[in-house]
């Protein structure tokens, strides 16, 4: 069973033009096509939080649906995240995860049901402080252990963790296997690994890589990255 599963910044949806396009960052979604999606940076920051991809123009111009997350009637995600999952995979259940926080961020969580499989999706945006991500990634571990089923797990986001083996990624310990599927940010020019996709041991990794068109290196100062992952069967 192969399952692509991608994450991307969207900058709340406000391109390197300046310009709020919903439908541009629509696009790059189909660009990458894969089959789960972690978004961050979807709603926007303050006062209500509305969403910044209307739910009507995803379902009706794309083939994701939303996992229901929302606290805010006008929002898509918790704290700016979102999953996406291509219609057809099954939700099992969802819930926002806590984290310690000084500024808005925040992770979700989604067990979902692929071919008759059971996997779990984390979706996160952590601190741009050193010290307040490794309390984070501890805090989302913690979280997926108490779990009452252990599944394959796929966690992914803007880590914003500029280290490429140190930072907040030590807090992984040899069961996980972080990904950097290449340069994402900024879009412009990509210097750093700042968006990672990380993977419990059931996975084998086909493949990971970092879309970059036309439309996203100018749709958010990320660019997507993505990894097609393989579960082999029980």
């Amino acid at each position: 069973m192969q399952i692509k599963f991608a994450s991307y910044n969207i900058h709340k949806a406000v391109g390197l033009d300046r310009r709020r396009d919903p439908e541009r960052i629509l696009n790059v979604l189909r660009e990458v096509d894969a089959d789960v999606i972690a978004l961050q940076e979807v709603d926007r920051r303050y006062g209500r939080r509305m969403a910044v991809l209307p739910l009507d123009a995803i379902h009706s111009a794309t083939d994701y649906a939303p996992v229901p997350l929302s606290m805010k009637p006008d929002s898509l995600g918790w704290h700016g995240n979102a999953i996406l999952v291509r219609r057809g995979i099954e939700l099992v259940e969802a819930a926002p995860v806590p984290l310690p926080v000084l500024e808005p961020r925040g992770a979700v969580r989604a067990d979902l049901c692929i071919e008759g499989r059971r996997v779990r999706v984390v979706g996160m945006h952590l601190d741009l402080s050193g010290l307040r991500r490794r309390h984070q990634v501890r805090s989302v571990l913690a979280h997926c252990n108490d779990c009452s089923e252990k599944v394959p797990t796929v966690m992914m986001g803007d880590l914003n963790e500029w280290a490429q083996r140190g930072g907040c990624l030590r807090e992984f310990d040899e069961g996980w296997r972080v990904l950097a599927p290449g340069r994402s940010f900024p879009s412009r020019r990509p210097m750093a690994f700042l968006d990672r996709i990380v993977v419990s041991p059931e996975w084998r990794v086909q493949g990971t890589d970092v879309h970059h068109s036309p439309l996203s290196a100018t749709g958010s100062d990320h660019l997507p990255v993505h990894a097609t992952l393989e579960l082999p069967k029980n």
